[in-house]
């Protein structure tokens, strides 16, 4: 079983709920936890640059913004940020997110471990996710179906967001600046560039105008 594991969820007693069942139930020795994403990645790249690296990171998708400076304000970023410096981190993403589209998306285009939905069972399901990432296998909430065939794909807020920006003339940086200003989360030029590409690969542009043009044909935006 994992020996080391890092919790990041912007609720104590949800972070000490998860603690407390994972000594509980799986006696994992070590186990820290954040309330800001920020405090998280740094704990991640303290530990890995004393040879002592965290082996899974449990994160939430979503963090409420209060007095405290952020530089990464989602789980989404706090991964992407993870596997840029640890890319074997195992990850569990434990949020109340239920869109089948973007959780299918958190594995595609995330690599994530798991996905645990928050609920009634979130605790025993979390515990059983870990037991399952320890063994090398991926883990979905059992109430989450995750049938997102190739040729039916949703855009969601963000992807529309960033549509309508492209279609104003924006470039991805300016995109990205912009998110940022009126604090829209994810708001990363990597992740807007990530996006982008991979509506590129969904609906078969060849360039922005090109993507735009075959939405508006098929009545997404």
């Amino acid at each position: 079983m994992f020996k080391k594991v890092l919790i990041s969820e912007d609720f104590q007693d949800t972070n000490q709920g998860i603690s407390d069942t994972l000594r509980d139930k799986l006696n994992i020795p070590d186990i820290q936890e954040e309330l800001y994403c920020d405090k998280a990645y740094n704990r991640l790249k303290f530990a890995l640059s004393q040879n002592e690296p965290y082996e899974l990171l449990i994160t939430d998708l979503f963090f409420k913004k209060d007095h405290v400076a952020r530089r990464l304000t989602s789980g989404l970023e706090l991964v992407q940020a993870a596997r840029s410096i640890q890319p074997d981190l195992k990850v569990i993403v434990n949020s109340m997110e239920d869109n089948p589209a973007k959780i299918n998306s958190l594995f595609k285009d995330e690599g994530i471990n798991a996905f645990v939905c928050k609920g009634r069972n979130g605790l025993t399901e979390l515990a059983k996710a870990v037991q399952e990432v320890y063994h090398n296998r991926t883990y979905v909430s059992p109430d989450i179906s995750l049938n997102v065939t190739d040729n039916v794909f949703e855009l969601d807020e963000f992807d529309l967001t960033i549509l309508q920006n492209l279609a104003d003339g924006l470039t991805k940086r300016e995109i990205s600046e912009k998110l940022r200003k009126e604090n829209i989360s994810p708001n990363s030029e990597s992740t807007i560039d990530k996006r982008v590409s991979k509506l590129f690969d969904e609906f078969g542009a060849k360039n922005t105008n090109h993507l735009i043009a075959k939405l508006i044909r098929e009545d997404k935006i």
